[in-house]
C-alpha cells in the first residue's frame, strides 16, 4: 500500500508546472521515424557516440557534465531516419529532481527506444542504478504493459475477476489500492499472474513501456 502511494505522489511530481520555464534546451520537436534517448551516467561518451552516427557537434570533454541541454541529431538507417537525443548525464537522485534530472527523464519519455550507455571499466552496478532512477518515474525497460483490463465506472462498485491464478495479488489489496486512490466503482480483469507493482502501474496509468539497448 504504501508503494501505492509513492506511485501516486510521483506521478504528481511528473505533472508538468504552468509556471515551467521555456527555452532551456529540453523541448526538442519530436521528428523522423523514431526517437531514440542517450541515457547514462556523465562522462560515458554519449556526446562521442552523437558525433560518431550523426554529423552533429556535442561537446565532449574529461570532465564531467559537458552537455548540459538536450542536442538531438538525426541518421539514416535502411531508409527509417532516426533522431538521436543527447542528454545530459543522469546523477543518483534524477528522480527527484537532482541535477536537472526531472527535466532529462521527461525528455527520455518521449522516446521511442533507450540506448543505455555504460561505462565497460565500472561494475554493473551502474546499470541497475540508472534503471532504478527511470523505473522511479515510471519508465519501464524492455518490459510489456501488464496484461490487466482497467476500467473505472460510475456505479455498481468494483468488480474483480482474474482469469489465471494469482501469486501476489489478491482482491483485497486490488479493492485497497482502489480505494487509495479514491476510486468506488470499476471494472478489474486480470488476464495473466501479476505482481502488485504491476497492478499499481495499470491503476497509476502514466507508465511508459520502451525497449532498451545497453
Amino acid at each position: 500500500m504504501l508503494k501505492g502511494k509513492l506511485a501516486k505522489l510521483r506521478a504528481e511530481l511528473l505533472e508538468p508546472k504552468t509556471t515551467a520555464v521555456k527555452g532551456e534546451g529540453f523541448d526538442v520537436m519530436k521528428s523522423g521515424d523514431a526517437r531514440v534517448a542517450l541515457i547514462g551516467f556523465p562522462s560515458v561518451g554519449k556526446s562521442t557516440l552523437l558525433g560518431k552516427l550523426t554529423e552533429t557537434h556535442s561537446e565532449a570533454a574529461s570532465y564531467e557534465f559537458t552537455t548540459l541541454t538536450c542536442i538531438p541529431g538525426k541518421f539514416m538507417y535502411h531508409g527509417a531516419n532516426i533522431q538521436i537525443l543527447d542528454l545530459p548525464g543522469i546523477i543518483q537522485g534524477a528522480s527527484e529532481g537532482k541535477g536537472r534530472g526531472r527535466q532529462v527523464i521527461s525528455v527520455a519519455r518521449t522516446a521511442d527506444m533507450v540506448v543505455m550507455m555504460l561505462d565497460a571499466t565500472k561494475s554493473s552496478e551502474q546499470r541497475r542504478l540508472l534503471e532504478k532512477e527511470l523505473e522511479a518515474v515510471g519508465i519501464r525497460l524492455n518490459k510489456s504493459k501488464p496484461n490487466i483490463y482497467f476500467k473505472v465506472k460510475k456505479g455498481g462498485g468494483i468488480a474483480y475477476n482474474a482469469t489465471v491464478k494469482q501469486s501476489q495479488l489478491t482482491e483485497k489489496f486490488a479493492r485497497d489500492l482502489l480505494h487509495q486512490y479514491k476510486i468506488f466503482n470499476a471494472e478489474v480483469l486480470v488476464r495473466e499472474d501479476v505482481t502488485t507493482d504491476d497492478f499499481i502501474d495499470v491503476i497509476v496509468g502514466n507508465r511508459k513501456y520502451m525497449p532498451c539497448l545497453y
